[in-house]
Protein backbone atom coordinates (compact mmCIF):
# COMPACT_ATOMS: atom_id res chain seq x y z
CA UNK A 1 0.00 0.00 0.00
CA UNK A 2 1.19 3.43 -0.97
CA UNK A 3 1.01 5.78 2.11
CA UNK A 4 -0.33 9.15 1.80
CA UNK A 5 2.57 12.03 2.59
CA UNK A 6 1.50 14.46 5.08
CA UNK A 7 3.75 17.69 6.16
CA UNK A 8 3.12 19.20 9.80
CA UNK A 9 3.62 22.54 10.50
CA UNK A 10 3.51 22.88 14.13
CA UNK A 11 6.19 24.85 16.47
CA UNK A 12 5.92 23.56 19.47
CA UNK A 13 8.02 20.46 19.51
CA UNK A 14 6.25 17.87 21.78
CA UNK A 15 2.75 18.40 19.78
CA UNK A 16 4.85 17.78 16.72
CA UNK A 17 6.71 14.39 18.20
CA UNK A 18 2.97 13.42 18.83
CA UNK A 19 1.52 14.21 15.94
CA UNK A 20 4.54 12.20 13.87
CA UNK A 21 4.00 9.34 16.17
CA UNK A 22 0.70 8.88 15.50
CA UNK A 23 1.06 9.26 11.83
CA UNK A 24 3.36 7.21 11.28
CA UNK A 25 1.56 4.54 13.27
CA UNK A 26 -0.91 3.90 10.42
CA UNK A 27 -0.34 1.77 7.43
CA UNK A 28 -2.23 4.03 5.22
CA UNK A 29 -0.23 7.47 6.09
CA UNK A 30 3.04 8.96 6.87
CA UNK A 31 4.84 11.95 7.92
CA UNK A 32 6.96 13.19 4.93
CA UNK A 33 8.06 16.62 6.59
CA UNK A 34 7.50 19.61 9.08
CA UNK A 35 8.01 22.78 9.53
CA UNK A 36 8.34 25.61 11.95
CA UNK A 37 6.66 28.14 10.09
CA UNK A 38 4.82 29.56 7.03
CA UNK A 39 8.18 30.27 4.94
CA UNK A 40 10.04 26.72 6.21
CA UNK A 41 6.62 25.22 5.28
CA UNK A 42 6.72 26.61 1.70
CA UNK A 43 9.94 25.23 0.97
CA UNK A 44 9.69 21.88 2.16
CA UNK A 45 5.91 21.42 0.74
CA UNK A 46 8.01 22.13 -2.69
CA UNK A 47 10.56 20.01 -2.07
CA UNK A 48 8.12 16.56 -0.49
CA UNK A 49 4.87 17.23 -2.53
CA UNK A 50 2.91 16.25 -0.12
CA UNK A 51 -1.25 15.40 -0.42
CA UNK A 52 -2.18 16.76 3.01
CA UNK A 53 -0.58 19.11 5.39
CA UNK A 54 -1.48 19.45 9.13
CA UNK A 55 -0.94 23.00 10.07
CA UNK A 56 -1.52 25.42 13.35
CA UNK A 57 -3.15 28.55 12.63
CA UNK A 58 -0.29 30.15 15.24
CA UNK A 59 2.35 30.78 13.06
CA UNK A 60 5.77 32.76 12.79
CA UNK A 61 5.88 35.03 10.39
CA UNK A 62 2.03 35.18 8.85
CA UNK A 63 -1.44 34.66 9.60
CA UNK A 64 -2.47 31.15 9.61
CA UNK A 65 -5.25 31.73 7.29
CA UNK A 66 -3.17 34.01 5.33
CA UNK A 67 -0.96 30.72 5.05
CA UNK A 68 -3.64 28.89 3.64
CA UNK A 69 -4.09 30.83 0.75
CA UNK A 70 -0.60 31.22 -0.04
CA UNK A 71 -0.52 27.05 0.23
CA UNK A 72 -3.97 26.87 -1.91
CA UNK A 73 -2.82 29.89 -4.37
CA UNK A 74 0.70 27.83 -5.35
CA UNK A 75 -0.88 24.11 -4.77
CA UNK A 76 -4.63 24.26 -5.68
CA UNK A 77 -5.03 20.13 -5.48
CA UNK A 78 -3.14 20.18 -2.20
CA UNK A 79 -5.53 19.55 0.80
CA UNK A 80 -4.90 21.77 4.32
CA UNK A 81 -6.24 20.33 7.36
CA UNK A 82 -6.27 22.63 10.59
CA UNK A 83 -5.27 22.03 13.77
CA UNK A 84 -5.34 24.00 16.89
CA UNK A 85 -6.34 24.93 20.16
CA UNK A 86 -8.00 28.63 18.77
CA UNK A 87 -12.02 28.20 19.30
CA UNK A 88 -13.49 26.67 16.42
CA UNK A 89 -16.60 28.61 16.19
CA UNK A 90 -14.53 31.78 15.57
CA UNK A 91 -12.08 30.26 13.23
CA UNK A 92 -13.38 26.94 11.25
CA UNK A 93 -15.30 28.62 8.87
CA UNK A 94 -12.93 31.00 8.44
CA UNK A 95 -9.98 28.39 7.12
CA UNK A 96 -12.28 26.59 5.31
CA UNK A 97 -13.11 29.93 3.18
CA UNK A 98 -9.32 30.34 2.81
CA UNK A 99 -9.49 27.16 1.73
CA UNK A 100 -8.75 24.62 4.11
CA UNK A 101 -10.49 21.45 3.80
CA UNK A 102 -10.86 21.18 7.85
CA UNK A 103 -10.70 22.26 11.39
CA UNK A 104 -9.89 20.08 13.82
CA UNK A 105 -9.34 21.32 17.88
CA UNK A 106 -6.03 20.24 19.52
CA UNK A 107 -8.48 19.19 22.06
CA UNK A 108 -10.17 16.24 20.24
CA UNK A 109 -8.82 12.60 20.49
CA UNK A 110 -6.36 10.97 18.70
CA UNK A 111 -8.72 9.03 17.40
CA UNK A 112 -10.66 12.06 15.91
CA UNK A 113 -7.51 13.17 14.66
CA UNK A 114 -6.99 10.36 12.36
CA UNK A 115 -10.61 10.43 11.25
CA UNK A 116 -9.84 13.85 10.49
CA UNK A 117 -6.82 13.76 8.38
CA UNK A 118 -8.45 10.01 6.28
CA UNK A 119 -11.53 12.37 6.04
CA UNK A 120 -9.34 15.12 4.44
CA UNK A 121 -7.21 12.89 2.26
CA UNK A 122 -10.25 11.51 0.32
CA UNK A 123 -11.34 15.36 -0.65
CA UNK A 124 -13.72 15.49 2.20
CA UNK A 125 -14.87 18.18 4.48
CA UNK A 126 -14.33 17.70 7.97
CA UNK A 127 -15.73 19.61 11.18
CA UNK A 128 -17.21 18.74 13.94
CA UNK A 129 -20.65 17.64 14.97
CA UNK A 130 -21.90 20.83 16.74
CA UNK A 131 -19.51 23.13 13.75
CA UNK A 132 -21.09 21.66 11.02
CA UNK A 133 -24.54 22.02 12.36
CA UNK A 134 -23.95 25.76 12.68
CA UNK A 135 -21.85 25.93 9.13
CA UNK A 136 -25.23 24.47 7.51
CA UNK A 137 -27.65 27.23 9.41
CA UNK A 138 -25.57 29.62 8.85
CA UNK A 139 -25.52 28.25 4.28
CA UNK A 140 -29.51 27.87 4.72
CA UNK A 141 -30.22 31.19 6.97
CA UNK A 142 -31.61 28.98 9.95
CA UNK A 143 -33.52 31.57 12.49
CA UNK A 144 -31.98 29.32 15.21
CA UNK A 145 -28.50 30.56 14.79
CA UNK A 146 -27.83 32.77 17.36
CA UNK A 147 -26.71 36.53 16.56
CA UNK A 148 -23.18 36.98 15.65
CA UNK A 149 -20.52 38.38 18.42
CA UNK A 150 -18.76 41.83 17.36
CA UNK A 151 -15.60 39.86 17.61
CA UNK A 152 -17.46 37.54 14.43
CA UNK A 153 -17.66 40.80 12.89
CA UNK A 154 -14.11 41.53 12.34
CA UNK A 155 -12.22 40.31 8.89
CA UNK A 156 -9.52 37.81 8.64
CA UNK A 157 -7.17 40.73 8.54
CA UNK A 158 -8.88 42.62 11.47
CA UNK A 159 -8.65 39.42 13.41
CA UNK A 160 -5.02 38.72 13.05
CA UNK A 161 -4.42 42.65 13.58
CA UNK A 162 -6.48 42.04 16.99
CA UNK A 163 -4.48 38.73 18.04
CA UNK A 164 -1.46 40.92 17.65
CA UNK A 165 -2.63 43.98 20.05
CA UNK A 166 -3.41 41.16 22.49
CA UNK A 167 0.13 39.11 22.27
CA UNK A 168 1.20 42.83 23.25
CA UNK A 169 2.48 44.26 19.75
CA UNK A 170 2.68 47.87 18.99
CA UNK A 171 1.28 49.30 15.46
CA UNK A 172 4.77 49.52 13.97
CA UNK A 173 5.36 45.60 15.08
CA UNK A 174 2.41 44.89 13.70
CA UNK A 175 3.11 46.48 10.38
CA UNK A 176 6.65 44.55 10.27
CA UNK A 177 4.95 41.30 10.87
CA UNK A 178 2.12 41.34 8.36
CA UNK A 179 3.86 43.12 5.91
CA UNK A 180 1.61 46.40 5.85
CA UNK A 181 2.27 50.18 6.48
CA UNK A 182 1.53 52.47 10.04
CA UNK A 183 -1.44 53.63 8.71
CA UNK A 184 -3.14 50.03 7.19
CA UNK A 185 -3.06 49.21 10.88
CA UNK A 186 -4.48 52.11 12.00
CA UNK A 187 -7.35 51.99 9.66
CA UNK A 188 -7.76 48.27 10.70
CA UNK A 189 -7.71 49.35 14.89
CA UNK A 190 -10.24 51.89 14.00
CA UNK A 191 -12.40 49.80 12.05
CA UNK A 192 -12.28 47.29 14.77
CA UNK A 193 -13.15 49.60 17.17
CA UNK A 194 -15.76 50.62 15.51
CA UNK A 195 -16.87 47.23 15.20
CA UNK A 196 -16.55 46.25 19.16
CA UNK A 197 -17.67 49.32 20.34
CA UNK A 198 -14.80 50.27 21.80
CA UNK A 199 -13.58 53.77 22.82
CA UNK A 200 -9.96 54.02 22.57
CA UNK A 201 -6.56 52.09 21.77
CA UNK A 202 -6.24 51.25 25.70
CA UNK A 203 -9.38 49.80 25.77
CA UNK A 204 -8.73 47.64 22.55
CA UNK A 205 -5.63 46.55 24.18
CA UNK A 206 -7.57 45.29 27.60
CA UNK A 207 -10.21 43.67 25.05
CA UNK A 208 -7.24 41.92 22.96
CA UNK A 209 -5.55 40.49 26.09
CA UNK A 210 -9.08 39.07 27.58
CA UNK A 211 -10.02 37.41 24.58
CA UNK A 212 -6.80 35.96 23.47
CA UNK A 213 -6.51 34.12 27.36
CA UNK A 214 -10.01 32.82 26.75
CA UNK A 215 -9.05 31.53 23.36
CA UNK A 216 -6.08 30.17 24.50
CA UNK A 217 -3.54 31.67 22.05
Amino acid sequence: MTKAKVFLVEDHPITRRGLTQLIDGQVDMQVCGWAEDAAGAIRGIDESRPALVVADLSLKGIDGLEFIKQVRQKSPDLYVLIFSMHDESLYAQRALRAGARGYIMKAEAPEKLLTAVRKTLRGEIYLSEGESARALANLFGSSAVSPKLPIEQLSDRELEVFRRIGEGCNTREIAECLHLSVKTVETHCSHIKTKLKVKNSRELARQAVLWLDRDGR
